[in-house]
């Protein structure tokens, strides 16, 4: 078992050995920290951009959405084109599909955006309530929110992949120094509670830590962007309550469901703090009190206006 621990810790110092070197290769053929740092932020934006791009087709195409012809739906499209011109949004494509859970989102931009909603929205909800929650999506639209956040998630990735590179020569010897002493004491699943396991424990900590605070802050942003949205359709349709009962609509008739779509639907309640400091939306509770307070608000003025 020394053997193997020696052979362990030769195969971890061989590895760290060849990454050094690799590093070392790019830090000499590499330019100006400036010039680099440019340069990885280009290659993050058109991974983002590429991402962006086939992304939308594979998305669309993974949920069969088909588009709405308007001789299907022509009560409906007289309200989308009336918020096309209140708005800075192009004509977008509506699609249907059968979702996961009831509900829409919006993929592109204001330029060549595509609304997708699922079949059961034009039996849940009112012609205003579709409306407003339209609405919601062309804002989205407007904003470019898809774009954004599919760049922001690439830089994302780009920054943790940066980061593990760099650590890769000071992490693999401290590995295998772990890991080799755990074989010679005739014990190799204890390696993480030496004193070299104990250490490689600290720096990941570390590195999870930096990549939750990025997390969050691009999760918040997320839920700013959703409240501003919010705030658009309500100032568009001038009919929040429709906003806000569409939501609870929603809320009662989806079932709780984490997959691969989840980032693009609204989110149902759950209780547990730290789902909702990671989750893409806020709490649909909030987001209703928030329209119903607009509501209120505008109601107060009118009545003001009159006396």
């Amino acid at each position: 078992m020394s053997l193997v621990g020696c052979l362990v810790l030769v195969w971890y110092l061989g590895l760290a050995a060849v990454s050094y070197w690799a590093l070392s290769l790019l830090r000499v053929s590499a330019p100006d920290p400036a010039t680099t740092l440019l340069s990885i932020a280009g290659i993050a934006l058109l991974l983002g951009y590429l991402s962006y791009r086939f992304g939308t087709k594979q998305l669309l195409s993974s949920i069969e959405a088909v588009e709405l012809p308007r001789s299907h739906a022509p009560a409906f499209y007289r309200r989308l084109d009336h918020l096309e011109s209140r708005m800075d949004v192009d004509s977008p494509t509506v699609m249907i599909a059968r979702l996961p859970v009831p509900n829409a989102f919006a993929l592109g931009s204001g330029r060549n955006g595509v609304i997708v909603l699922d079949r059961s929205l034009f039996r849940l909800l009112s012609l205003d309530g579709l409306e407003a929650l339209v609405a919601h999506e062309l804002a989205h639209l407007e904003r470019n929110d898809a774009f954004v956040q599919t760049l922001a998630y690439s830089v994302f990735r780009t920054i943790v992949g940066f980061v593990f590179m760099l650590l890769t020569p000071l992490l693999l010897p401290i590995a295998g120094a772990a890991r080799a002493i755990a074989w010679i004491r005739g014990t190799p699943r204890s390696w993480s509670r030496t004193v070299f396991g104990r250490l490689l424990g600290i720096i990941e900590s570390g590195v999870l830590l930096c990549l939750l605070l990025v997390t969050l802050v691009v999760r918040a942003h997320s839920r700013r962007r959703e409240y501003a949205a919010d705030d658009r359709a309500a100032a568009v349709t001038g009919k929040p309550v429709a906003l806000a009962r569409s939501l609870r609509t929603i809320q009662r008739a989806a079932e709780p469901s984490h997959g691969l779509l989840s980032p693009l639907y609204v989110h149902t309640e759950d209780e547990d703090p730290w789902t909702r400091l990671l989750s893409t939306h806020p709490s649909t509770d909030d987001r209703i009190e928030r329209l119903l307070e607009q509501a209120r608000a505008a109601s107060g003025r009118v009545q003001e206006s009159v006396r």
